[in-house]
């Protein structure tokens, strides 16, 4: 009886020590979002946070039920089709293009059958990203922000916080589909209220630093910020070329104006990206992308840094500073 209970123990710790490698290779694999970034990690930590709060609201938290693949163009938009491209090979579930129009374009050219979840400015129609906002077709839906339509009003603001500017510049990178549609609007502004405009292009850090030293050169009188991601990447040069000058400067992000951007307006980024996640974890569920309405963020904010006004020698109006959704001191 020994002897029996001996093997049958052998027998029992034989098949415990296989199990769960048995188990282990039975789990099923988690669904993998693509992640397709205009530009670098370290100015969209926020944003990415945004995202995966709005996943977690549907159930989805990333290592645990799903996993993400990252690529980042590094504001490199050419780079943007051979980065989809991969993901279209890894065949992931969804993918997720952020920064504005170019990662969702390349997203759409890469394929016409997985899932595609965008968070961009402008408007997608326009662009040909869906056939309409109420029923997108096809593989494509998301969250619209309307960056390049209230470029006016943060035109608006910039010459109430510097009512003296007679020539401002307009900074936009002439690589972003939505170029031409965001300087339209803001000459239209800019001769409604009477003022010039001085255009000036960027899409690489050399151009860069060649326009600030042309706005130098004309004595523009202050700076109105393209709503482009690789603006934002590259704020540190922009906000050290824009102080060095004493050259007030209006930003797209509330991120900008935190770091030392004299102000913001625009939309509140983290809560687009919200939404973003929350219909990335509806089509986890099922839901078809040609189904769900494009969303439009309408949550917009306007920061103020007071450091930088002094710094400029601004006196902010009191209109404004009651106006303001965030003041930093």
């Amino acid at each position: 009886m020994r002897r029996r209970g001996f093997i049958a123990g052998l027998g029992a710790a034989a098949s415990s020590a296989v199990w769960p490698r048995t188990a282990r290779a039975q789990q099923p694999k988690l669904p993998v979002l693509g992640f397709l970034g205009a530009t670098t990690p370290e100015p969209n930590a926020e944003y990415v946070a945004g995202l995966r709060q709005g996943l977690k609201e549907t159930g989805f938290v990333e290592g645990e039920n799903v996993a993400i693949e990252y690529r980042w163009a590094e504001g490199r938009y050419d780079r943007l089709p051979a980065l989809a491209a991969e993901l279209v090979k890894r065949q992931v579930a969804v993918i997720v293009p952020i920064g504005g129009a170019p990662p969702t374009l390349a997203a759409k050219a890469a394929t016409s059958t997985i899932p595609i979840v965008f968070n961009m400015g402008g408007d997608p129609v326009r662009l040909g990203v869906v056939a309409s906002l109420g029923r997108p077709g096809g593989n494509v839906t998301g969250v619209a922000m309307l960056v390049v339509e209230i470029q006016a009003k943060r035109l608006e603001l910039l010459c109430e916080l510097v009512p003296a500017a007679a020539l401002i510049a307009v900074l936009v990178n002439p690589n972003n589909p939505q170029a031409d549609a965001e300087l339209r609007a803001v000459q239209e502004a800019a001769r409604t209220i009477g003022k010039q405009m001085l255009v000036l292009t960027a899409s690489t850090e050399g151009e860069l630093e060649t326009a600030i030293a042309t706005l130098v050169q004309r004595r523009a009188d202050a700076l109105l910020v393209g709503a482009d991601t690789f603006f934002g990447s590259q704020f540190a040069l922009l906000h050290a070329l824009t102080m060095r000058h004493r050259i007030p400067a209006a930003y797209y992000t509330r991120e900008a104006a935190v770091r030392g951007g004299l102000m913001s307006y625009g939309t509140n980024f983290r809560d687009a990206y919200r939404q973003t996640g929350v219909y990335v974890g509806r089509v986890l569920k099922g839901a078809k992308p040609a189904e769900l309405p494009v969303t439009q963020a309408t949550n917009f904010e306007f920061v103020l840094n007071l450091n930088t006004a002094k710094a400029l020698g601004i006196d902010i109006p009191l209109k404004l500073h009651a106006f303001a959704d965030e003041v930093i001191e």
